[in-house]
């Protein structure tokens, strides 16, 4: 694996969690943490596989049976990446002081997801060399990011009580479970060649769903100065006037716009 493979297999993760860090416009989070969960999203890397092997150990591999390949795509691989990249989230972010709006949810779903999908294009690039890392780039690595999303989106709002807590938490990996295994199934099954574009549609649908999403949050924010109640302005009122005196040099025949162009 070469220098140039290297780059190009950390780049495109980097990218989106330098573009995710600046579309938290009103609060943004610490550095620190954020790092943190990149480091637990790259660690999660290993538990996932491991989920994987015992996946496959039950017979659950890539084949023509189109079930296999169905449970081989929401089960063993969505459902095992996905639980450990929630768990990163709820162990590493949920817990801690600077998760203090619903964004939040999000950010680091998101950083966790680059830190998993980043050490992946890594392993892919060492077994399957630079045409895949350069697919990959455009294709999973964003779609890490947009499961991401969703599942952030829902774990934000469970944090702060916007629903049932527990269920807008199964939402949130319920939801990613179920984008992750369509883009694989579609992906994978090997009986009809040409539905493996509709992999593209899904992404391609999810990445606009989940922008939405972003922004919603983004709208809906507590620190979005739009959304701060403020006292109304109060009334300037000229020196030596009250609602119970007059200025000295008021007399009847003026009115007050008339005093104030003098």
């Amino acid at each position: 694996m070469t220098t140039l493979q290297t780059i190009l297999a950390v780049l495109p993760g980097i990218a989106i969690c330098f573009w995710i860090f600046y579309r938290d416009r009103h609060e943004r989070e610490p550095i620190y943490l954020l790092i943190l969960c990149f480091i637990a999203g790259v660690a999660s890397t290993f538990p996932a596989i491991l989920l994987e092997e015992g996946w496959a150990l039950l017979g659950v591999v890539e084949s023509e049976n189109i079930f296999q390949t169905f449970v081989l795509s929401f089960g063993a691989i969505a459902f095992s990446e996905e639980l450990v990249k929630f768990l990163c989230v709820m162990l590493v972010a949920y817990p801690w002081k600077p998760f203090n709006e619903p964004m939040d949810g999000i950010v680091y779903s998101v950083m966790v997801s680059m830190g998993f999908a980043t050490l992946e294009n890594i392993l892919y690039s060492n077994l399957y060399g630079m045409e895949t890392v350069l697919l990959r780039a455009f294709t999973a690595v964003p779609a890490h990011a947009a499961f991401g999303i969703v599942m952030g989106y829902h774990v934000g709002r469970a944090k702060f009580k916007l629903g049932n807590t527990y269920f807008q938490l199964f939402l949130g990996l319920a939801t990613a479970v179920f984008f992750h295994g369509a883009y694989d199934f579609f992906l994978l099954q090997q009986n009809y060649p040409e539905l493996s574009l509709l992999a593209m549609v899904i992404l391609v649908v999810c990445i606009f769903y989940t922008r939405n999403l972003v922004k919603l949050h983004n709208e809906n924010s507590p620190f979005n100065e739009a959304n701060k109640i403020l006292p109304p302005p109060e009334k300037e009122i000229p020196i030596g006037f009250n609602s119970n005196t007059i200025v000295d040099d008021v007399t009847p025949s003026k009115n007050w716009d008339d005093i104030l162009d003098e």
